[in-house]
């Protein structure tokens, strides 16, 4: 008796999917230009590769190649239903005479011709929607790319450019917005380099707080551990305000904003500001960087939930991903305006501060500011 530990599952017919309607609407209008293959010149703008099915994909496009009969003779002989065949047969090894012949049946009325169309080419779109958001997950999540963001970039480009195609060819309708519940948010990577480089920033920007006026393209929202990110606010606040700034007046600012717990006192915080490496500059673009992919993949994901969506139209797959990639542009703006210019030279770090990178700090949920 086999082990059913280690034996492989059994499938059966039950285990199959069923098809989607898509299936039906390419059956119905590829049947319908079998019963009356004039009617091809009325369907508009459609061409082989917006069929799911590659059996049907074939069949459309020997109609499409061949002269239709006249109607005397396809009347009288199946000299259509016969030339189709021949001609899909190589491109669908699977295909039979009792499949065309079953498109036939499978059309409730050849005159609908167009609308099975644009039922087609409604899916198509769905499913080329659904082809470019995947590759801007895919390129905002490779950490192998030699340059992710610009890979990433080029990948939101193309997808822009796809929509802005899609929506000349689908109308607009009230209720425009998908209703598709949002996806679930990709966690924050906060690993131990990603920590260091934030603890890095804050250390060297706040002993060189100069910076901080050609730098206005980073946000404590970039940050990825929210302690970080409100030092970071205390930063560009005291900047903003032309005070002093150094490790005691971030400090104080740090406490005034609530940030010091039990966890992190006064000397995690002073400890944490005082082991300045490299430039504010760079780091701050190492931060920008990551948002900038973090904000790429949620876009991602949100037009691939809009696209997966069958209830949703291609016009609400369309607007719904426009302003998914909305929230994108402003993080690329930003980026594209730091990698701009160029770092201002900074003096060296004295020899004593330098050396490998400083003891983490491990950085807790920041508590709510108490109330005063």
């Amino acid at each position: 008796m086999p082990n059913s530990a280690t034996s492989e599952p059994d499938f059966g017919l039950a285990d199959i999917p069923p098809n989607p309607p898509v299936y039906f609407a390419e059956q119905a209008l590829l049947g319908g230009l079998l019963l009356d293959p004039h009617r091809i010149k009325t369907i508009g703008p459609l061409g082989p590769d917006h069929f799911a099915s590659a059996i049907h994909r074939a069949i459309f496009a020997a109609m499409a190649a061949l002269p239709a009969p006249s109607a005397d003779l396809h009347a009288k002989e199946p000299v259509w239903i016969t030339a189709v065949l021949a001609h899909a047969r190589p491109h669908a090894r699977g295909l039979t005479p009792s499949y065309l012949h079953a498109l036939a049946g499978a059309c409730p009325d050849p005159t609908h011709a167009p609308a099975y169309a644009r039922m087609v080419r409604s899916d198509h779109a769905r499913r080329t929607v659904l082809v470019h958001a995947g590759l801007l997950v895919q390129a905002a999540t490779d950490r192998g790319l030699p340059d992710p963001a610009t890979v990433t970039l080029s990948r939101a480009d193309a997808l822009t450019t796809l929509l802005d195609q899609l929506a000349g060819s689908f109308p607009s309708h009230p209720g425009s917005l998908p209703r598709t519940p949002p996806p679930a948010l990709p966690a924050l990577q906060a690993g131990p380099e990603v920590a260091d480089e934030e603890h890095l920033l804050l250390s060297t920007t706040t002993t060189y707080p100069e910076a901080l006026a050609s730098m206005r393209w980073l946000r404590p929202e970039d940050f990825t551990t929210a302690l970080y990110g409100g030092l970071y606010r205390c930063l560009t606040s005291l900047a903003s305000r032309g005070e002093p700034v150094d490790k005691v007046t971030v400090l104080w600012e740090a406490q005034q904003n609530g940030l010091l717990t039990t966890s992190f006192g006064p000397q995690e915080a002073l400890e944490l500001l005082d082991s300045p490496a490299g430039t504010p500059e760079h780091w701050g673009e190492q931060i920008l960087r990551r948002a900038l992919l973090r904000h790429a993949h949620l876009a991602g994901l949100h037009v691939q939930a809009f696209a997966q969506d069958l209830t949703n139209t291609p016009h609400q797959v369309i607007t719904g991903s426009r302003r998914a990639l909305s929230h994108l542009a402003g993080v690329r703006t930003r980026w594209q305006h730091a990698t701009r210019q160029p770092s201002a030279p900074r003096p060296p770090i004295p020899a004593s501060r330098a050396g490998p990178s400083p003891q983490r700090i491990r950085a807790p949920a920041a508590s709510p500011r108490p109330s005063r």
